[in-house]
């Protein structure tokens, strides 16, 4: 069993969210894999009763270790896309093997759903190695997208390098430092070019990182969920065939505006799975005698 910490950047727009992605990773694991895992926590702005509120969560989900720490984002952090992202989003970079206190890391984005054991992808890595997976919807440099824009045109001979999504992150903890020195030069260096906020420092920093730095992981563990934008346009089918659905995913990253927690998010029927699990995550803080969460009550939810 591999010793292990999950770790989450949260601010308060995003707690609620937060609380239903630690919660499907509980349903998800085992409870001597939980009992063994950490659950690491940085922030910005959590309120203390928010972080108190997280806490008792993650400890009444059976998880072994908690650490919760306020932190700052890097300095010249470039935030261009900010239509339902915060600069929250580049904590990722502020984890510490002091503050992990674990060999391997696993980064979660708080607009996932866990729906099946995301370490695998540790295995495949050697020490100071990262795990991620190609985006979706931009795989490669310069073929279409949004995804650094204006870098080929500077630098054609990077077309074609693999662009990956930051929402999932396998590393071992060796690799944390260099990964942070990393995006601040990519900060310092390549501004210009930055759309996707962190996502895009991320890239940047992969591109030009040794050629064993980065471990491509399967798309299983950080796969999109496509039917709410087919609920209302066909624009997904610029950027992939596949079907909406697939009996394989680990775990779901809801991209986009349209966020399964919100009341007006096409309910496909991953989304009523998301709602499955947000409610049972409420009744469980409504226990826990926190009224201060704004949460929307799903009619039919379990």
């Amino acid at each position: 069993m591999t010793v292990l910490a999950y770790g989450f950047c949260i601010d308060e727009q995003y707690l609620l969210p937060a609380l239903v992605t630690v919660s499907s990773l509980a349903e998800t694991l085992r409870p001597a894999e939980r009992r063994q895992a950490a659950v690491r926590v940085l922030t910005l702005d959590l309120t203390r009763q928010h972080a108190v509120t997280l806490a008792d969560i993650v400890r009444k989900a059976g998880f072994g270790s908690f650490r919760l720490q306020w932190a700052r984002p890097p300095r010249g952090a470039v935030m261009t896309d900010t239509d339902y992202i915060s600069v929250t989003s580049y904590l990722r970079f502020a984890f510490t093997a002091a503050f992990v206190e674990r060999p391997y890391l696993i980064y979660v984005d708080a607009d996932t759903l866990v729906l099946d054991d995301p370490a695998p992808p540790l295995n495949h890595l050697r020490e100071g190695q990262l795990g991620l997976a190609l985006d979706e919807f931009n795989p490669r440099i310069g073929y279409r997208g949004q995804a650094l824009p204006g870098l080929v045109a500077d630098r054609p001979e990077l077309r074609g390098l693999p662009y990956y999504n930051a929402g999932m992150w396998w590393t071992t903890t060796s690799a944390l430092p260099v990964i942070r020195r990393g995006v601040r030069s990519a900060l310092r260096t390549g501004a210009q070019y930055i759309f996707h906020n962190d996502q895009d420092a991320l890239n940047l920093w992969a591109m030009t990182a040794d050629a064993s730095a980065v471990v491509p992981v399967d798309a299983r563990y950080n796969r999109f969920e496509l039917a709410r934008f087919l609920e209302r346009s066909d624009w997904p089918r610029r950027y992939t065939s596949r079907p909406p659905y697939a009996t394989d995913t680990a775990v779901l990253h809801f991209v986009g505006g349209a966020k399964p927690w919100l009341a007006d998010c096409p309910s496909t029927s991953d989304v009523r799975l998301y709602r499955s699990v947000l409610a049972r995550t409420l009744r469980t803080v409504d226990q826990l005698g926190d009224h201060s969460i704004d949460a929307p009550r799903f009619q039919g939810a379990a």
